[in-house]
């Protein structure tokens, strides 16, 4: 059965003398680009990283037959990171009411340490007890949470094609079902705890946490410049950076990749050791975060059993 001319947008075309300026190529273009500068102008604050993206898929999709397949199996990613930086359009505490207390008080109970009689979270813990070797080791796992995930779309493109589909729309898939947790459980983070306390404060942006500490030591302001731009505050619960990992660990193992998934299973504990250690998450967070790529992992591959889902991508 032929797959409508969704077939034509899929195909493979590898080779350098595919058409790239037909009538619908041009179309296509032009529209996107219509919708994406007056989304990105006129309801989500501009940023000059958003021109940089959109030159960036414009050389590839143009460039030559290879790089116009890669942006089509590397469009989940596209896809994630616009859905991601529109979510402060209507901010989750805005949707339902924010829970600070609560999961500072279950972690505690569950995962705290006593320090000199004082019940502490693992947050609170390292926070204080930190060394220099745990601040650069944790921040160059934390820091690496999407080119791992993004290398390794990279190698599946060059070594299996079905594979790269399954990964990144798995991966979006994945993320989707976080944002849904995010609205409908707005949880601060344990660094929103230890600045403000329990008492709710908005409009503010997000914070290096302990992770300002790698900064210290590689002498440049790397997580500070990433997080000041994070609106999305109270999105702690699940822990994305510790569901991404986890989908690297499952499709390199059903990809078969020998020794090296050990690398893979050493950069998910990597992941989920310094999301704690950093301040940026619970323990509870991470068990979430886990739950949430497990979860869609296998919803995901009942998902793409159905006829039409087969029908419409290329899975």
């Amino acid at each position: 059965m032929k797959k409508l001319n969704l077939n034509r947008f899929w195909a493979i075309e590898e080779n350098q003398n595919f058409l790239r300026f037909t009538k619908q190529n041009i179309v296509l273009a032009l529209s996107i680009s219509v919708i994406y500068f007056i989304w990105f102008s006129q309801v989500v604050p501009y940023r000059p990283e958003h021109s940089t993206l959109y030159f960036l898929i414009l050389i590839l999709f143009y460039l030559n037959g290879v790089t116009r397949s890669f942006v089509k199996a590397m469009l989940p990613f596209v896809i994630f990171w616009i859905l991601y930086d529109s979510l402060r359009i209507i901010p989750n505490y805005a949707v339902n009411p924010v829970h600070i207390k609560q999961p500072y008080e279950i972690e505690k109970y569950l995962f705290g340490v006593n320090d000199n009689g004082v019940r502490l979270t693992l947050n609170e813990y390292f926070t204080k007890y930190h060394t220099p070797f745990l601040d650069l080791l944790s921040g160059l796992f934390y820091i690496n949470w999407v080119p791992v995930p993004f290398l390794f779309g990279i190698y599946a493109f060059w070594k299996d094609k079905a594979l790269i589909y399954s990964f990144t729309y798995c991966f979006l898939f994945v993320n989707l079902i976080g944002f849904v947790v995010y609205y409908t459980y707005p949880a601060a983070p344990p660094w929103y705890v230890a600045e403000y306390g329990f008492i709710e404060h908005f409009n503010i942006m997000g914070n290096v946490g302990n992770l300002k500490h790698f900064d210290a030591l590689v002498g440049a302001p790397i997580f500070k410049g990433i997080y000041e731009k994070n609106a999305n505050v109270f999105a702690a619960m699940p822990s994305l950076h510790s569901a991404y990992p986890l989908i690297v660990l499952y499709f390199a193992a059903k990809k078969r990749v020998g020794y090296f998934i050990v690398f893979f299973v050493i950069f998910c504990v990597g992941i989920w050791c310094s999301a704690v250690y950093s301040n940026h998450h619970y323990v509870i967070d991470v068990l979430a975060g886990i739950t949430c790529a497990v979860l869609g992992i296998v919803l995901f591959n009942l998902f793409v059993r159905k006829p039409m889902i087969k029908y419409i991508l290329p899975l």
